[in-house]
């Protein structure tokens, strides 16, 4: 195989107010560090906008102690819609995010004493483990759950992404995309029926094929002592048929529009995915220039439309404020950085 799936880049999400929730991000995730904030033109995404080319402001935040990235999108040349219909669990599209903490209850119970939160109960993962869900400003569903292999140490009850939950039609044909060819091999869980942690979430109530699939192959890329590993939970309503959480809507509508991937060979992805039937539906083929950030970016759609983004990175920035920049292309594909260059990334740290 002349290519590697490192893992999650990040998840990205649509957003009505920019300023609110990154702000809220900060305050219940810990997503501080910044890489990126810059407005520009998405001609890559014509595809996926009826064949406009948008604008967008768009900024990608990390949480230090841990965790993957999340890419926060407010479009500028167009006025955000969320879904005619609320979405249920097991519609199609990523329905809900989550995100790794030291301390399930503790974080529950700090979120518990803020004003004007919608959240859920605190109640058993199907591991055992406690876990919560919490609704952001535009109501999108994030899910607290325990998690480890922390970078550094930190008193936020929150560490960064380490998952999400995709809601799919055809169970089999979706383990094709996400086990056999993205990597996400290993099934740690495959169960049909109520699943009471879901009792509090829209569409909860009902039976769904649940599959849980990790990496059996260790997280790689120069960010993965950070990132560590991470999870996608792929959902089939087994009593309805689902809707499409972005039907008659567009990217950058208000949502989870897109799972970010960290890869290296992207030609011979490419190839791999085309052969398969995932060929690229938009390809940056060269350097796509967000501020001072180079990445090369493809979007393929799972066999639910639900978009797929592939990122090898060219360039990204430590400090950017001191105009410190690294190239990864040039770097072992699988080596991490050096502690001294991500530990410096606290450097850009926002507070509040």
């Amino acid at each position: 195989m002349d290519y590697r799936i490192n893992g999650f880049q990040h998840i990205g999400v649509a957003v009505s107010d920019m300023d609110a929730s990154l702000k809220f991000y900060r305050k219940y995730f810990g997503l501080d560090i910044p890489f990126f904030d810059s407005v520009a033109a998405a001609p890559l995404m014509q595809d996926h906008t009826r064949g406009d080319v948008i604008t967008k402001r768009a900024s990608m935040i990390l949480n230090l102690a841990g965790g993957c990235a999340m890419e926060v999108i407010r479009a500028t040349s167009f006025e955000p819609v969320g879904p005619k219909e609320r979405p249920e669990m097991g519609d199609l599209g990523i329905y809900v995010t989550q995100v790794k903490c030291p301390d399930v209850e503790a974080a529950y119970n700090y979120c518990k004493s803020q004003d004007g939160l919608r959240m859920s109960d605190l109640r058993d993962r199907f591991d055992g483990s406690k876990t919560f869900f919490l609704h952001d400003l535009d109501d999108n569903i994030f899910q607290y759950v325990a998690g480890g292999d922390w970078y550094t140490p930190s008193k936020h009850i929150s560490g960064g992404v380490v998952g999400c939950t995709i809601g799919v039609s055809d169970m089999d044909k979706a383990i094709q995309l996400y086990s056999d060819i993205l990597g996400y091999d290993k099934v740690t869980l495959d169960e049909t029926g109520v699943h009471t942690e879901w009792k509090d979430i829209p569409g909860g109530q009902r039976a769904h094929r649940r599959v849980v699939l990790e990496q059996t192959q260790p997280p790689g890329g120069g960010f993965a002592k950070i990132s560590a590993r991470n999870f996608i939970e792929l959902v089939q309503d087994t009593e309805r048929k689902a809707e499409r959480i972005f039907k008659d809507r567009i990217w950058a509508d208000l949502g989870f529009v897109h799972l970010g991937l960290d890869v290296r060979g992207m030609k011979s992805l490419g190839e791999a995915l085309s052969k398969k039937g995932f060929a690229f539906r938009c390809d940056s083929n060269d350097a796509l220039d967000m501020g001072n950030t180079k990445v090369h970016c493809t979007y393929i759609d799972d066999p639910d439309e639900t978009w797929l983004e592939m990122i090898e990175v060219h360039k990204v920035p430590i400090v950017e404020k001191w105009g410190i920049y690294l190239n990864v292309a040039k770097r072992d594909p699988e080596k991490p950085l050096p502690d001294f260059m991500l530990k410096a990334l606290r450097f850009s740290r926002i507070k509040d």
